[in-house]
């Protein structure tokens, strides 16, 4: 099988298999929206590979597979970064999250004791 077909097979089955999470609600558009386009970009390398090889021309790559891997590269740290970003996120809701059942808790706690007092 040649290495285009095998690159659009697997780009366009990661895009399938995002999409589906996304349906089960397994994902949010949120966390789904960079794997998309990078699936994307794949799928259209895979079938157009002239501006791959343009592109790596351009930036000074002797090889495009240096840059392809340099894209790769910079994809991961690129997600790696926006799931760092989505994590601080959700630290920080569960911070406040867990304030507002501190809060809660001491506010049950109080009319408990109101209650009790007035209870003969």
């Amino acid at each position: 099988m040649e290495i285009r077909a095998v690159s659009f097979l697997l780009s366009f089955c990661l895009f399938l298999f995002v999409v589906e999470l996304v349906r089960r609600e397994k994902l949010t558009f949120k966390y789904a929206f960079a794997w998309l386009f990078f699936s994307s970009v794949g799928v259209a390398a895979a079938i157009e590979p002239v501006w791959v090889f343009r592109i790596a021309q351009c930036l000074g790559f002797e090889l495009p597979s240096n840059f392809i891997f340099f894209g790769l590269m910079g994809m991961f740290i690129f997600l790696s970064l926006l799931l760092t970003v989505f994590l601080c996120q959700q630290n920080k809701r569960n911070d406040r999250m867990a304030q507002k059942i501190g809060l809660l808790e001491r506010e049950i706690l109080e009319v408990k004791e109101v209650l009790r007092a007035r209870l003969p």
